[in-house]
């Protein structure tokens, strides 16, 4: 056992994490002594093998490190190579998730701080977004030039994307929207989204047919958000290898004004500021990279986190895996029940060693999720003291993100309703939109 493998030692982990899970749901659940009993002497048993393996104690916020990487990186390579991130795989081995501040390094990219944050208030007159006020768009580049275009009464303007993989997106689909909303409110801006159904159909095993009818169903939870024109790259590209290679430029594309004549005429000085999480940004670096060279105003960004899996940050959500998220077509007692049973748990094993120790925050998916979710700054922190000390058990923390997520989920659905194929249409259609850029 001492000589057992990581991989084999991070399954342990994830079972003691179930296990944990599965006492707790008995418990709450008001379940015989016997049963839980049983599930007790199987957790204990895990523990002690765990230990064994591991040479100390299980401890939840401290998963094993990943497997020995098959690249030669060495006896010294870096901690910050345990976490990998690039535009098609984001991987870390903590239940903390992802180190943001040694990816800002690694990426090159600058941190959204506080005098940042205060300067957006100044220049729009209205409270930063709670994404600012509380990290999740963490990082930038050029932030500061595009609020000192605004200042002097020059334009800019939004663009993001969606990769649609499934027909149905999840509540972390939403994050670059909701935020992007925001920003196209407070500084009256236009804002272009590109569908790449292109993408998709390029590293996905998707049809054409299957790549444009989630892009147009994807559409309309967007348009349920947004005020914006919404366009999907023509799909005729049949040579997925060579269609690679032109991939990169489609994305970089709309960071060019004048990609869109009927919005911007043929003007070339309009600097795009582009919200999106920080693994597509190795595109925008290339784009960045070029733009000078052809005589356009380079992209500016601002950087999202990830958002969590239900089973913990250091797994990967999956569009085929239904328990993996909260999905936007979910009904109020899927939501319920997939909190309740799949939310990672920061909480301790008893209610006693909870009341005791309290639970851990940072790697609690129920909070996590509060933390996107929760407007109310003073209740989230109201909840995460009362957690982190005991207060709060973490059937109670559940039951609070439960609350949170069932009315927007049903706001979002209603709203969804209403968006036909014609309006789909309509707004994927070239246009002017109500904005002066003479």
């Amino acid at each position: 056992m001492p000589n057992s493998e990581p991989a084999s030692l991070l399954e342990l982990f994830n079972s003691i994490a179930t296990q944990g899970e599965l006492v707790r749901s008995l418990k709450a659940g008001n379940a015989s002594k016997d049963e839980i009993d049983s599930a007790v002497k199987m957790l204990v048993s895990l523990k002690m093998s765990y230990k064994a393996a591991a040479g100390e104690d299980y401890k939840a916020d401290c998963p094993p490190g990943n497997p020995a990487p098959t690249s030669n990186h060495g006896p010294d390579a870096t901690e910050a190579e345990e976490d990998f991130v690039d535009p098609w795989t984001v991987q870390t081995s903590s239940a903390k998730g992802i180190d943001y501040d040694k990816l800002i390094v690694r990426f090159g990219s600058s941190k959204i701080d506080k005098e940042l944050i205060n300067r957006i208030e100044r220049a729009t007159g209205q409270r930063p977004h709670h994404f600012l006020r509380r990290g999740i768009f963490f990082s930038h580049r050029d932030m500061n030039q595009v609020l000192d275009a605004y200042e002097n009464k020059k334009p800019f303007y939004l663009y993001t994307g969606r990769g649609p993989s499934s027909e149905a997106m999840h509540v972390g689909h939403l994050i670059p929207f909701i935020f992007t909303k925001w920003l196209q409110d407070v500084f009256n801006v236009p804002l272009v989204i590109q569908m790449t159904d292109d993408e998709k159909y390029l590293w996905k095993d998707l049809t054409l047919d299957q790549a444009y009818s989630y892009a147009v169903e994807n559409a309309k939870d967007i348009i349920a958000c947004e005020n914006l024109f919404l366009f999907i790259p023509l799909l005729t590209k049949q040579n997925r290898n060579s269609s690679h290679i032109s991939f990169p430029a489609i994305q970089a594309a709309p960071s060019f004004s004048n990609s869109f004549p009927q919005i911007f005429r043929d003007r070339t000085d309009i600097q795009c500021l582009i919200p999106c999480a920080i693994d597509q940004d190795p595109y925008f670096r290339m784009t960045r990279d070029v733009a000078p060279r052809i005589g356009y105003p380079k992209p500016a960004l601002l950087h999202s986190t990830f958002f969590p899996a239900l089973q913990g940050a250091q797994t990967k959500m999956s569009a085929s895996d239904p328990n993996s998220s909260i999905f936007l077509t979910d009904t109020a007692k899927q939501i319920k029940t997939k909190v309740n049973k799949h939310a990672f748990s920061g909480g301790r094993d008893t209610i006693e060693e909870h009341r005791q120790f309290g639970g851990n925050c940072d790697v609690d998916v129920s909070f996590m999720y509060l933390t996107f979710f929760l407007e109310d700054d003073d209740k989230l922190e109201q909840i995460r003291k009362d957690y982190t000390s005991g207060a709060m058990l973490t059937g109670e923390l559940k039951k609070a993100l439960i609350e949170v997520l069932q009315p927007l989920i049903a706001e979002h659905q209603a709203r969804r309703k209403e968006v036909t194929d014609e309006i789909v249409k309509e707004f994927m259609t070239p246009r002017k939109l109500s904005f002066d850029f003479q």
